[in-house]
């Protein structure tokens, strides 16, 4: 860091970018615990012009934790559908269960977030600062593109624990100033970070947690994500589910169209065992349903 910023200018510069370049995203403008949750974590390795539209239809669906945690997990896995990562809706269905049994109310300490399934740091950290507005240490990809490309511009497979102490340091230690609080830096730095990501190269390719994510099409994620397809798009049916040969039949077609080999029914059979040892489906006499 011996070339970059002090940190009070590393401030001051990441206030005013951010002033310029102010995003008016919806999940912004709530300042509900439950809406920010499911903003954030809708938002993890999901673009935000998908989130947009997507959020604002999950919550006319679930508008609170009471409703999402009494829904079926096959409602929340269909209404999750093109999002990505289907493990996250099921952790957010667990986890709003767990909101109910102590009380209905989102939690603000971090300890207890990070209980909840599906949390992590960060996510915790961003419920913090966004919904309640108090000092967080938040590291996600924009945040940590600002802090390489201003306090680390030379420097590569910079460790995020190089990282965390300065997001600490550099967060508004409470609301009391409006100009500056948590929910200001953090939205300062969010759209600060991503104007980078537009305009030069990635700086956060510069960071030691950085991977490239693996190609979709045709992956082991890609196969799960189009058989949990099947297995919603049957959930109707007088027999409640799909038998083993239509799901092979269906999932074939849907390779063979995308110029790829049909796979083989053990193949069908391990995937089908993978998603129901995660809680995706359930097999009884013959049926598979969500």
């Amino acid at each position: 860091m011996s070339d970059a910023l002090d940190l009070e200018a590393f401030r001051s510069l990441v206030l005013e970018r951010g002033r310029e370049l102010y995003r008016d995203l919806p999940w912004r403008r709530t300042r509900d615990p439950y809406a920010v949750w499911i903003s954030e974590v809708m938002l993890q390795q999901t673009q935000t012009t998908r989130v947009d539209g997507r959020w604002q239809r999950w919550l006319a669906r679930f508008p609170t934790p009471a409703a999402l945690a009494a829904a079926d997990p096959a409602d929340v896995l269909d209404e999750w559908q093109g999002l990505g990562y289907n493990r996250r809706a099921l952790a957010l269905h667990r986890a709003a269960r767990a909101v109910c049994e102590s009380g209905g109310a989102l939690p603000e300490d971090a300890v207890a977030l990070e209980a909840l399934p599906g949390i992590g740091p960060a996510t915790a950290a961003g419920i913090r600062a966004f919904a309640f507005d108090l000092h967080s240490v938040y590291l996600e990809t924009n945040v940590r593109a600002v802090f390489l490309h201003e306090l680390f511009p030379r420097e590569e497979r910079v460790a995020d624990r190089e990282l965390l102490p300065l997001v600490r340091q550099t967060c508004p230690a409470d609301a009391s100033d409006p100009a500056d609080d948590p929910r200001t830096w953090y939205y300062a730095l969010l759209d600060y970070g991503a104007y980078l990501k537009r305009t030069v190269p990635n700086p956060s390719r510069r960071s030691s947690a950085h991977t490239r994510q693996s190609r979709f099409e045709g992956s082991h994620r890609q196969k799960r994500a189009e058989l949990l397809r099947v297995l919603l798009a049957h959930r109707e049916n007088a027999a409640g589910g799909v038998d083993f040969e239509t799901i092979c039949g269906e999932l074939a077609c849907a390779e063979q169209k995308a110029g790829r080999s049909a796979l083989g029914a053990a193949d069908v059979r391990a995937l089908l065992e993978e998603l129901a040892a995660e809680g995706f489906c359930r097999q009884a006499n013959g049926v598979w349903t969500v």
